[in-house]
């Protein structure tokens, strides 16, 4: 209703309200206009800043021969061949626990580890942290121990070690004296003390007579068998009968992981990272024995110092099978051996795998391109997508 003041007609007031009315329309246009500009600008942006190839992928592994596929993917190549313009840097650790602590920190994006540290480090940040992306190895830990050791009777009062407190030898010693009546706590006291300790440490302590023995894995069973006249007392893979995973003998013992935020953002450098890892473990089921060898060594020196006498290195290969397959069946027994032992609680780890890159490198890689997986698809067994 336009209101007629006396003295004006209506007709300007008409006019004057249309203008009013066209200025407001105006502004409203404008107004939407930068709105959906803005909408259009931010989708642009969003869409630019998408999933893309890393810039560097920082990688941790181990110096030790649970960890040849980290050893040679890096010594031969293999790695940085398949991440092309992605560059890669490498740190090594003594044990699980302190890689999953750079990788949460950041300081590295993907990392060889074993199962135990990486159950622990999902239950922790309830799923957020980490995802298993690829088996490396299996088998190869065993408790050696002082000759006059002849039974699990005999540890009682006695000092063992294992690589570091939650790691995965530490929790299957835990797990395995449990079993054998013996209580032990986190903080080394109980029937039987646990001393956590490096792995070179252990090899100097147990010759100096300071222990009476460990759980390791290999090289280190070896070298204090080899060299330090310690007897295998329990060989890991007689404990493991195949329920879960239908390969009686066979444990997980190194996995590849990854940083999830890491796989998020780049999609694409993962899979390059795994297609350098199956060639890895390709190279060391067909390598000749005496290349292997050389390669590993080399890679050993390089990474760790020091190379592995003749001896030691044959029989590590022995105990040690590189698979693709992280044997996703037996991690409900590894999250329950590391609740008993103390190290990590109960928890639904439905989750922590992710094996669709995995099979999907394997599916479009030659049958050398697998390994020993052939064209079998991986299975994460319930606890995650494959």
């Amino acid at each position: 209703m336009i209101r007629i003041v006396a003295g004006e007609s209506a007709a300007p007031k008409r006019k004057r309200a249309i203008e009013a009315a066209l200025a407001i329309g105006l502004v409203l246009l404008i107004a939407v206009g930068a709105v959906v500009a803005s909408t259009v600008s931010r989708n642009t942006e969003a869409q630019a800043a998408g999933p893309s190839p890393a810039a560097e992928l920082k990688l941790g592994y181990f110096g030790n021969v649970t960890h040849a596929p980290a050893l040679v993917g890096i010594k031969e190549g293999f790695l940085a061949e398949a991440l092309g313009s992605t560059s890669l840097s490498t740190e090594t650790f003594n044990a699980g626990p302190a890689a999953i602590e750079a990788l949460n920190a950041g300081a590295i994006d993907a990392a060889y580890i074993g199962p135990n540290p990486a159950i622990n480090s999902y239950v922790k940040s309830q799923g957020e942290s980490v995802r298993i992306i690829a088996g490396a190895a299996a088998g190869g830990a065993q408790l050696v121990v002082k000759p006059g050791i002849n039974s699990a009777a005999d540890l009682q009062g006695r000092t063992l070690a294992s690589p570091q407190l939650g790691g995965t030898q530490d929790v299957a010693l835990r797990a395995w004296l449990a079993d054998q009546g013996y209580k032990t706590n986190v903080d080394g006291s109980g029937d039987v003390a646990i001393n956590p300790t490096e792995n070179a440490q252990t090899l100097k302590l147990f010759q100096d007579g300071k222990l009476d023995g460990a759980w390791l894995p290999e090289p280190w069973a070896s070298r204090l068998v080899l060299q330090a006249g310690a007897k295998v007392l329990v060989d890991e893979k007689d404990l493991w009968d195949g329920a879960g995973t239908g390969k009686p003998g066979e444990f997980p013992t190194t996995v590849l992981i990854v940083n999830q935020k890491f796989a998020a953002d780049h999609p694409e450098t993962v899979n390059a990272l795994l297609a350098g890892h199956a060639k890895s473990v390709a190279w060391l089921n067909e390598a000749p024995a005496a290349e292997k060898a050389s390669v590993i060594n080399s890679a050993l020196q390089e990474s760790a110092g020091a190379a592995l006498a003749g001896d030691v290195l044959a029989r590590s290969l022995a105990n040690i099978t590189y698979t693709l397959d992280p044997l996703a069946g037996s991690y409900p027994r590894l999250l329950q051996d590391g609740v008993e032992a103390g190290t990590t609680k109960q928890a639904d780890i439905n989750g922590l795998f992710d094996l669709r890159p995995l099979n999907d490198v394997a599916a479009s890689s030659s049958p050398a391109g697998q390994g020993s997986q052939g064209s079998t698809k991986i299975s994460a067994a319930g606890l995650g997508q494959d």
